[in-house]
């Protein structure tokens, strides 16, 4: 079984911020030392680095879900949560993340570094809730989840010199031929069933070569091994097609192997532009000697160079590695120069104070009437403990200073209607700006607390009468408005 992997998929998922903490400070002699609870530790992130050291995906073929760690809960005496332990991936040079289906990050150089989940915000303890009105807050915020992402990993080898042709047309044995790589080499087609890697020396010019198996007519449709393959040439800085002269099949010949090859690229795209280099290999065989010399005037319309070389003899091979080392050089020349590591990263949304207000079209009786979306209301409702009147009063007065309220109002909400902001629905009460927590018991809130409230029972009534006279007043006008129309 082959050990190279250049595709993966993951779940990952970034830590979960810790639980502020409620508490007020007791101490002798002081009875009113006030709140001091700490707040929630910040989740771990989920950060991707490129590593030399690594070359393929493999291990991350056996780590489906990749996790960060928690942030611990606050305590008393303004002790903060410890932050949740970040999770640090390696990846191979060239790795590109595909997040949640679209293309997030392209790694290549050392340094380069990313982070793919980020983990959710520590919850604020009472004591950063203290205000003028609220003095001794009985609540504190929640954590927020960590986010959690499906990632695809792509490996993209970042290789100088990509050797491209038909199945044993003889790459391996040229990329052993002039590196220290030894990858295997048989006398059948598919003997190689991943991409090899060498590094060659020309002179002081360092540069790497590797093969891509499989390329046979139709690959880039998905056709045999070569569209798995075909994205490890996408960095290349020269493709050369390795022709087998040796070859005694009638129906096939070297300038035929090339355009069939050609045809590929073109339907893969985005190599047009790489230059070309044409290899004739095996000619230490005499008929592939041959071969070469009567193909020669056909293979130089391409407009290529065109070199003769033997894996076997070595023959050409120190001209064929200057020459790759030559096209290397020029195409380094010719990129900008880029300061740093190279990443690409798609762009985030500002947590803004925009949000958006619709009217829905309630298919039951219950059913949501309003839909509030927007980064602030979601993540407020996220951080709130719906087990505390307090916490709740503090979200109320939130939405209604954020402007949430009104617009409500202004799209037709009545009191008692049903209305959802994020995955929490709940029906819509207008907040009284008179009422704030301030004297009441640690943890309620008056307007929990009035004689005159109702219980859910009697607003539930009260709201299905309501509706129903809606709705009566609907009917009568379509009444009136079709006698208006019958006495015309």
């Amino acid at each position: 079984m082959a050990s190279f992997i250049d595709r993966v998929k993951l779940q990952v998922s970034a830590g979960n911020g810790g639980n502020g903490c409620v508490s007020l400070h007791r101490e002798k002699f002081r009875p009113l030392g006030g709140p001091d609870g700490g707040d929630g530790g910040h989740g771990g992130d989920v950060i991707f680095y490129v590593d030399p050291n690594v070359h393929t995906l493999l291990d991350l073929h056996f780590q489906r879900h990749l996790k960060a760690g928690n942030g611990n809960q606050g305590r008393g005496d303004n002790r903060d949560g410890a932050r949740g332990e970040t999770l640090r991936v390696p990846v191979p040079n060239g790795t590109v993340v595909f997040v949640d289906g679209a293309e997030f990050a392209d790694m290549t150089g050392k340094g380069t570094e990313v982070t793919v989940a980020k983990g959710g915000r520590g919850g604020r303890g009472n004591a950063h809730l203290v205000s003028k009105q609220r003095r001794a807050p009985g609540f504190a915020e929640l954590g927020e989840p960590g986010v959690d992402h499906e990632v695809v990993m792509e490996l993209k080898s970042v290789a100088d010199v990509g050797l491209i042709g038909y199945p044993s047309a003889g790459k391996s044995s040229l990329i052993a031929a002039m590196s220290a790589a030894r990858p295997k080499i048989a006398d059948y087609p598919f003997t190689t069933l991943t991409p090899n890697l060498g590094v060659v020396a020309a002179g002081e010019t360092t540069y790497t070569i590797a093969d891509v198996p499989g390329l046979i007519p139709g690959a880039a449709s998905g056709k045999g091994l070569g569209l798995e393959f075909l994205r490890h040439i996408e960095r290349c800085a020269v493709l050369a097609h390795v022709v087998d002269t040796a070859n005694l099949e009638s129906d096939r010949n070297p300038a035929a192997d090339i355009a069939v090859i050609e045809r590929e690229l073109e339907e893969y795209g985005g190599l047009a532009e790489k230059p070309r280099v044409i290899v004739l290999n095996k000619v230490d065989i005499p008929d592939g000697k041959d071969l070469a010399e009567i193909m020669r005037p056909e293979l130089e319309e391409f407009g290529w160079p065109i070199f003769e070389a033997s894996a076997v003899s070595r023959a050409g091979l120190k001209e064929l590695n200057f020459a790759f080392a030559k096209e290397v050089e020029e195409h380094r020349a010719a990129q900008p120069e880029i300061e740093g590591p190279r990443v690409v990263i798609a762009p985030k949304a500002l947590d803004s104070d925009k949000f958006t207000v619709r009217r829905l079209t309630p298919a039951f009786e219950g059913d949501v009437e309003f839909e509030v979306t927007g980064a602030k209301p979601e993540r407020w409702l996220r951080t709130t403990n719906f087990d505390n009147e307090e916490a709740i009063g503090y979200l109320a007065d939130r939405l209604a200073k954020l402007g949430v309220e009104q617009a409500l109002v202004n799209e037709g909400a009545e009191p008692g209607s049903v209305v959802r902001i994020g995955d929490r629905e709940f029906e819509w009460e207008p907040t009284d700006p008179e009422l704030i927590a301030t004297v009441s018991p640690r943890g309620t809130d008056p307007r929990f607390e009035r004689s005159d409230r109702k219980s859910a029972e009697e607003r539930r009534a009260e709201h299905d009468a309501r509706r129903a006279d809606r709705l009566e007043r609907i009917r009568l006008e379509k009444e009136a408005k079709g006698k208006s129309r019958r006495n015309r």
